[in-house]
């Protein structure tokens, strides 16, 4: 039952945004609660509050302070898509999003996907237009259960640089 699920939630591109984080596109969960990252067993806010040293957000508000204080913008490759669920491997008729407005404001210094599919997609549907090659970061999603918290936290730790490094 491959449903056509259109992106609902704006990007959130803080005006000093240092680097861009990118999945596919938002879960049914990040949907209903109107902002990326929503559902309540995702690790993606967790990892980053402890990398950062910070304490965890738990409102949309408080997600996108963090987000502002910290200078990263969050979106998705993904306009539109056929999928089921959340499930990433279900995907058929994907349209990209256009970063061009994203990308052009000129602060952000480089570009994360999170998991394989939206790595592959960024790469087939994005970077021939973008030029911008994305980091590879593993899903934060909860059917992603497989890597260790703590292997997840340190492969985050990649975002660190980028955030800290003057302009």
């Amino acid at each position: 039952m491959n449903n056509l699920v259109t992106h609902t939630i704006e990007p959130f591109c803080p005006p000093d945004a240092r680097i861009l984080i990118l999945g596919t596109i938002p879960s049914p969960k990040s949907r209903a609660f109107g902002f990326y990252y929503g559902h309540p067993q995702n690790r993606f806010w967790r990892v980053l509050s402890d990398i950062l040293n910070q304490p965890r957000p738990e409102t949309n508000e408080e997600k996108k302070d963090f987000l502002k204080r910290n200078n990263i913008a969050l979106w998705d490759v993904l306009a539109s898509c056929n999928i089921d669920g959340a499930s990433d491997s279900s995907i058929k008729n994907p349209v990209p999003n256009d970063f061009t407005e994203v990308l052009g404001r000129g602060k952000i210094r480089a570009v994360f996907t999170t998991g394989a599919k939206a790595t592959a997609l960024y790469k087939k549907y994005c970077y021939p237009t973008t030029g911008v090659p994305s980091i590879l970061l593993p899903s934060t999603s909860p059917a992603n259960c497989r890597l260790k918290y703590e292997d997840l936290k340190q492969a985050y730790r990649v975002i660190l640089e980028p955030l800290r490094r003057e302009a």
